[in-house]
């Protein structure tokens, strides 16, 4: 990692914004903090590349508004995007990685997991072949579910509990617990957002 690198912090509460200051500088990034959305998208055409670390639920303009703003904008370089929910707000996660986010972070985190996915993202220079290397890996990881455990990572990635997934389908949470730890084992997620990233690329994702 680059001892400069730019990490563009967006949040409305002004507590979060300094810890994260604090947290980023001290692991060497340089930061630029922003109140509110409309005024990262303001200074956008001016910044240089980097990451950006936003807040999804914020006044004026939310995260995934904020993403969407990103999608239109054209020539201005294509920066990495983590979002940061809070707990529950895991379908909101969803659509903003569908929008092109790279990764997301539910509150309250782990400093350490932030700087690793910060890394990922500022190093994000797979090659076409390598990418595509990984979605077919993916798809194949996804083909080896079985139709239950398919139901089952549906209902994860959707933000559904062990209860309202037992529920759907007539089965009971601990049997819901055992296929979850299949899925996450067969699809070698580590957390539920990984396991939101790889459906989303191997395409078994419903909208």
């Amino acid at each position: 990692m680059s001892q400069s690198a730019k990490v563009y912090i967006i949040d409305d509460d002004p507590a979060m914004r300094d810890s994260l200051d604090f947290l980023l500088g001290s692991a060497g990034f340089t930061t630029r903090l922003f109140e509110c959305a409309p005024d990262f998208l303001q200074e956008l055409p001016q910044l240089e590349f980097g990451c950006v670390v936003t807040d999804i639920r914020m006044p004026n303009m939310d995260g995934i508004e904020l993403l969407r703003k990103l999608n239109s904008v054209s020539g201005s370089p294509k920066l990495p995007v983590i979002v940061m929910t809070g707990h529950g707000d895991v379908p909101l996660a969803v659509e903003a990685m569908k929008l092109g986010a790279l990764d997301f972070l539910e509150k309250p985190f782990n400093d350490e997991r932030l700087l690793s996915m910060i890394e990922v993202a500022l190093s994000q220079n797979e090659s076409d072949s390598k990418a595509d290397a990984l979605v077919t890996e993916l798809v194949a990881r996804a083909a080896s579910l079985t139709q239950r455990e398919r139901q089952v990572m549906q209902g994860l990635v959707t933000g559904q509990s062990n209860k309202t997934i037992a529920r759907e389908h007539d089965i009971s949470p601990r049997t819901v617990e055992v296929y979850r730890a299949n899925v996450m084992t067969k699809m070698q997620a580590g957390n539920l957002s990984e396991l939101v990233r790889f459906a989303l690329r191997a395409g078994v994702l419903k909208d």
